[in-house]
This record gives C-alpha cells, sequence and structure tokens, in this order.
C-alpha cells in the first residue's frame, strides 16, 4: 500500500533586525554585489510538501499525514531569495513590521560569530565541539527526562529559528496541512464511493485537487517577482486562505443532506457536475495548505544552508506538529463518515482554514517591506510592484522554473477532463523537456540530484484508490473481502499510523539523522520494498487461512510497519530539496525542486489510475472484480521502485545530512563567469562570507516563497 501523502514539505524565513542591521546594510550589500551581476538586484518552496515518493500522492488511505507531501512534501522558502538584496541600499526603508524581531535578529548576530565563514568550511567539518551543533537528545534522555530533553531541543532549535515563526509553522501545520488538507483528503474515498466513481476516476479526481502542490514553482516565482502592498509573502498567503475560505463556504452551500442521493437519481451527468464541484472546493482548500506549507518551507531552507549543523531538525519539527493534526482530524473523520455527517465536517473545514489568518496579517513570517524606490523595481499597478531588476538577472531560471509550476495543474485536467492518455503522453514530454532544461542552467551536482528525485519519484507508480476501494468493498461487492468501515479505515488505522509515524520522526532523528543521505535512503528504499507485502497479504488472504483476522493483520502490518516506512522516506527528501538551493534564489529552486517532485508524484499517480483501468479490474457495483490487484502490487509496489530507486541515490551527494551539499561559492552559479565577470578569488569569497555573517544574513531576506 502506498504511503500516506506527506506533505509537504515544506522551510521558510529569515528576520531581520531594524535597529541593529541599518547600519550595516550597505556594506553587507557592497560586498554581496561581487557576486552578482552588477546590473540587478534580486529576491526569492517549498514543498512537500513534497510528498514521500514511495507514496508521492497517498490516495489508499484517506488519512493523510501531511506536510505536506508529498513525501512531500517531497515541501518553503524565502531567502536572500529569487530576487537579491539591493544595490546601494542606502535609501532601503525599513519599517515598524520590523520591530517586533529585535530580539530574533540579535540572537542571529551572536550566533553568527560561532558559524564557519565558508560553505567550504562547513562541508570540511563535522561540527565537532561547535556549541551550536543541534545534537539531539539520548534515548536514556528522552525516556528518563522526557520534558527538560524536550524543552532543550526547542531551545537549541529557536537559535536557528525565532519563537515567531515557529509558533507560525506549528499553526500552519497542525491547522492546515494536518487538519484542513488532512480533512478534505480523507474525505475523498467516502464522498466519491457513495457518487458510485470507480477507483480509476476517484484517483484522478484526488490527482486533480492535489495540484497546487505541484503549481509551488508558479507560486514562489509570483511572490518573488510580484510584491503586494510592499511584501513578498504576507499576502499571497493571506489571499491563499481567503480562497480557501471561499470553497469551504461553497462546499457547505453544495452538499445538504439527500444532495448525494439527487444527484445519483438525476443520472450520470448530474453526478458528474456535482463531484466536479467537489473536485473544485477541495481544490482551493489545498491551493492554501501548499501556499503556507511553500512559505514555511523557504524560510527553513535558506536558513538550513546557512547553518548545515541543524541537520533535519526543523524537518522533525514540522512534521511533528503535522502529524498532530493529522492525529486529531482523523479522530472524527472516519466515525462522521460512517454516520454521513459531511456537512458538519465542511464547517470544521471552515474553522480551521481560518486560523492562521491573524498570525499571518501580523507578519509572523517576517520580511522586510519593499518600495517602488528599489533599484530594478516597477510599479505594476495599484498595490502591487514588479521586480523587473531581477527577473531580467535570471531570466531563464525564472521561466523554467515558472514553467514547471504552471504545468501541474495544465496536465492534471487534461487528464481527468479529456484523455488520461493524451495527459500521460504530455507528462513525458514535459519531464524530459525540464530534464534538458536543467542540464544546461544548473551545474552537474544540482542536475545528478534533481534527476535523482524524478527518477525515484515516477517510479513509484501508485496503485492506492485501488487499495481503498478493495478494504473498504462491501460484501455486495466482494464477499470475501476484509469489509472496512471508514471509523476503522480512516480513523482507527489513521490515528494509529500518525501515532506511528511521530513517532517515527523521533526514530529518525535520533538515529538515521547521522548517516550520510546515500545510506539513509538506501536503508528506507530497502524496508520500503517490505512494507506492500502486508496488503498483498491480505489481498491473497493468506492471514485468513493462517487464522489471523483482517483488522489486527492490517493494523499491525499496514497502520504500523508502512507509517513507519514512509514518514522515514519523506524526511531525507525534504531535506535535501533545502540544502539544494543557490545562495540568492532559494526560494524560487527550492520551490522548483519540491515542484518537480510532486509533478512526478501526480505522474506517478495518474499512471497507476491508468494501470487500474486498463487491469481490467471492477471496483464498484454488485459484481467487484480485483483479480489483477496483487500482480499490480508485486511490480508496481515492490520491483520497480526498488530496482529504480537504489540506483538513482548513487546520483545523490554522499555527504552527512549536516553537510551542505553543494558548494555554491566554487561553483559561482549564475554570477562571475556567467555575467562576463572574472571568476571571485578565494579571498573575496571569504571577505563576502565575513560580512554576510557579521550583518547576520541578506539584509533583503525576504520571503520569497516557495
Amino acid at each position: 500500500m502506498d504511503n500516506n501523502l506527506s506533505s509537504s514539505t515544506n522551510l521558510s524565513s529569515l528576520e531581520l533586525d531594524q535597529d541593529s542591521l541599518v547600519e550595516e546594510t550597505n556594506n553587507n550589500n557592497n560586498s554581496r554585489n561581487h557576486l552578482r551581476s552588477p546590473s540587478t538586484t534580486t529576491s526569492p518552496p517549498s514543498s512537500a510538501t513534497a510528498t514521500s515518493p514511495s507514496s508521492s500522492i497517498n490516495f489508499q488511505q484517506p488519512s493523510t499525514n501531511t506536510t505536506i507531501p508529498t513525501m512531500e512534501d517531497i515541501t518553503r522558502i524565502d531567502p536572500s531569495p529569487l530576487i537579491s538584496s539591493q544595490d546601494g541600499d542606502s535609501s532601503t526603508q525599513y519599517t515598524d513590521d520590523m520591530t517586533s524581531y529585535t530580539s530574533y535578529a540579535e540572537q542571529e548576530l551572536i550566533d553568527s560569530q560561532h558559524k564557519p565563514n565558508t560553505a567550504s568550511n562547513n562541508n570540511n567539518n563535522n561540527n565537532e565541539g561547535d556549541p551550536h551543533t543541534l545534537t539531539p537528545p539520548t534515548w536514556h534522555d528522552t525516556f528518563v527526562h522526557p520534558f527538560s530533553s524536550t524543552k532543550q531541543f526547542f531551545i537549541e532549535l529557536s537559535s536557528f529559528f525565532s519563537w515567531e515563526f515557529l509558533s507560525w509553522m506549528a499553526i500552519q501545520q497542525c491547522f492546515i496541512s494536518g487538519g484542513v488538507f488532512a480533512l478534505v483528503m480523507s474525505l475523498g474515498l467516502p464522498l466519491f464511493k457513495e457518487l458510485g466513481i470507480d477507483a480509476s476516476r476517484q484517483q484522478l479526481y484526488m490527482t486533480m485537487i492535489f495540484a497546487p502542490w505541484a503549481m509551488k514553482p508558479f507560486i514562489g516565482v509570483a511572490s518573488d517577482l510580484f510584491p503586494i502592498r510592499g511584501y513578498n509573502k504576507r499576502y499571497f498567503a493571506v489571499y491563499s486562505i481567503l480562497i480557501g475560505l471561499v470553497g469551504c463556504c461553497v462546499l457547505l452551500g453544495l452538499y445538504q443532506s439527500g444532495s448525494a442521493e439527487a444527484a445519483i437519481a438525476a443520472g450520470p451527468e448530474a453526478v458528474q457536475s456535482f463531484a466536479d464541484w467537489i473536485v473544485i472546493c477541495f481544490t482551493a482548500v489545498s491551493y492554501e495548505a501548499a501556499t503556507l506549507d511553500i512559505l514555511g518551507e523557504g524560510k527553513y531552507s535558506e536558513l538550513m544552508r546557512k547553518y548545515p549543523e541543524s541537520g533535519s531538525s526543523i524537518i522533525s519539527f514540522k512534521f511533528g506538529w503535522s502529524l498532530l493534526g493529522s492525529i486529531i482530524t482523523q479522530s472524527f473523520v472516519g466515525p462522521m463518515s460512517d454516520a454521513g455527517y459531511f456537512h458538519i465536517l465542511f464547517w470544521i473545514a471552515l474553522m480551521l482554514s481560518v486560523t492562521p489568518f491573524y498570525p499571518t496579517l501580523v507578519g509572523w513570517i517576517p520580511e522586510k517591506k519593499r518600495t517602488k524606490n528599489e533599484p530594478g523595481m516597477a510599479k505594476l499597478c495599484s498595490g502591487c510592484l514588479f521586480d523587473k531588476g531581477s527577473f531580467q538577472e535570471k531570466k531563464v531560471p525564472f521561466l523554467v522554473i515558472t514553467a514547471c509550476g504552471l504545468a501541474a495543474p495544465i496536465m492534471a485536467a487534461v487528464t481527468t477532463y479529456a484523455s488520461l492518455g493524451i495527459g500521460l503522453a504530455v507528462s513525458a514530454v514535459l519531464l524530459v523537456a525540464f530534464t534538458v532544461a536543467t542540464y544546461f542552467i544548473f551545474p552537474p551536482t544540482f542536475f545528478k540530484v534533481f534527476l535523482a528525485i524524478i527518477l525515484t519519484y515516477c517510479s513509484n507508480v501508485s496503485i492506492g484508490s485501488g487499495l481503498s476501494y478493495f478494504y473498504t468493498a462491501d460484501a455486495a461487492c466482494l464477499p470475501d473481502g476484509p469489509h472496512f468501515d471508514y471509523t476503522y479505515y480512516i480513523t482507527i488505522t489513521g490515528v494509529v499510523g500518525s501515532v506511528v509515524n511521530f513517532f517515527g520522526v523521533i526514530l529518525y532523528q535520533y538515529f538515521l539523522s547521522g548517516w550520510r543521505f546515500r545510506s539513509a535512503l538506501i536503508f528506507t528504499i530497502v524496508i520500503g520494498a517490505l512494507a506492500p507485502m502486508i496488503d498483498l497479504i491480505i489481498v491473497m488472504r493468506w492471514n485468513v487461512k493462517i487464522g489471523i483476522p483482517d483488522k489486527v493483520f492490517f493494523l499491525l502490518g499496514n497502520a504500523i510497519f508502512e507509517n513507519l516506512v514512509g514518514i522515514l522516506q519523506s524526511i531525507p527528501f525534504s531535506s535535501i530539496f533545502a540544502k539544494i538551493a543557490p545562495p540568492g534564489m532559494e526560494s524560487a529552486v527550492f520551490a522548483y525542486t519540491v515542484g518537480i517532485a510532486n509533478f512526478c508524484g501526480m505522474v506517478s499517480n495518474l499512471l497507476g489510475s491508468g494501470v487500474i483501468k486498463w487491469s481490467g479490474m471492477t471496483t464498484v457495483g454488485d459484481d467487484c472484480n480485483f483479480d489483477a490487484l496483487p500482480n499490480l502490487i508485486v511490480v508496481f509496489s515492490i520491483l520497480i521502485p526498488t530496482l529504480v530507486g537504489i540506483p538513482a541515490t548513487f546520483l545523490i551527494p554522499n555527504v552527512l545530512q549536516t553537510e551542505n551539499m553543494i558548494d555554491w561559492e566554487k561553483e559561482q552559479w549564475y554570477v562571475g563567469q556567467r555575467d562576463g565577470e572574472e571568476p571571485l578569488s578565494e579571498e573575496d569569497v571569504e571577505n563576502n562570507n565575513a560580512d554576510d555573517d557579521r550583518d547576520g544574513g541578506d539584509s533583503r531576506i525576504e520571503s520569497h516563497l516557495l
């Protein structure tokens, strides 16, 4: 069975001190001018979240542990952005919005004195003796002194990330990614099944709903280039929340008592129209979750690159809050679905959607207000600016990243409402085009990691909807089936799975976070190949033959083992997405990698929908046929992911998770020689880094969201 959707992953923005950094802004920017074309300025993914490569999008078990997303999540960014700091920044205006972050800026200045000056230093040491290395407590500390060890973890985490940002991210992950988004993804199975929609079509619908997560590159570029009322992130986030609220309101008006029965009675066309409206509303909620996720991911991706010794701790923090929200959500979705209380669930979705509105509006995602007087900035219309200078400086990457973000919804719409075959053909062409473009635009190391991501995610062809329909088929459809109700399938197994995922985060932090990336990925791929064996045993009914009831075997095997595998695969990929983002374009490039992972996840789900359809399975009605399901599990869930995934990991640099994956200063990517200038000397690079550390980071640091 496919693993649960992760989120979506995920990474957020650096906070600046109004008083302590104003005087140093010019020096910082002057040093940075050596690192980019003198003619322009810059500004800045995210998620998932990309989803776990093993699951891409998991529609098998409606309970979703998003972080999304994917896998994740597979989800985030805003660092010295895609759009870089201003040249000659003496006119830079700092507003009162920044005053609340003084303490964090001061902490950044203190921390910077302990940081290595160059990326190469970070790569060439294991952070031994570094007082700022985030070292997780031992198992003894955790169980003997759980409160003190947890407190110490958060204290150390706050040395890299401000409490305002951590609080915003906890709200977003718990109530949006793990709350309302998990809720609508969980409702996809009972709602569409009630309308008589088969597994293949349901998987297409769920892929469409997930499309905003693959739009992260477009969202990131738009936020980087078009500040609204002077802010790159704030109002993009606010408007996404409003879109989610509109989707929930339409659902409340659309889905009344007896509305599904009325649509069924009116015939297939009425059912399709009714289902299409549900998909549109769910997609609006998904857009809110994806946009907020990319904003958060952007910030922490920048700080993870600057402070690689923080390891994967922020990823663990993110997944922890998402899983907490998922546990709470799944505890009531199953019973209420069995009772048919969908209207009440939509009211809950409405309340969850509005939770991040106030923290977002008051600026808990910190950023500097931008003005039309900045170099390269043009006024597009009332309340909206256009960073023309940044666009001209890095036009080609911007266009490729934007195209990647727009490809996902177009491909999903064509496949869902036109032709599955055409959609898959277009997807293949787009993947080849993005791969070729990445080869010519980015450094070789980045390209290899990018190729590994594509191979890993595309190789996990999802047959989750077919499995979900098998497990929840009634006696008329499948006399000898498990016959799980939604209370068991969504709530009981979902809550158990989320608890397991929570402990999986802890396990990864304590045991695997010190491994090299390649070793961690190979390990998770190998154990991931064992997880679908649980589904195979139940589908073949072998567990019944040896006297083990379906519910017991499914709970012990699927809910525990498969969920554990899913979370262990999600965390290293989320960390990789953050670590390969280049300085000055963290937001957009992070969004690009997360977006391409989510796009590949969508392709794997479209392939899975086709496989289910072309296999001849019948998943609804009174005479179901699941004879092809065992062969699909063996081929698409075990063999292909293993045979493709393990070789793909050798494309990823064999570095520790506390080390930088790419030394961008040595690469001199998109600066210096690419602009016709002489490459920077080693002494210049070190001087620039020293200036950056004294200033606490890019003075322009704004969140240009992934």
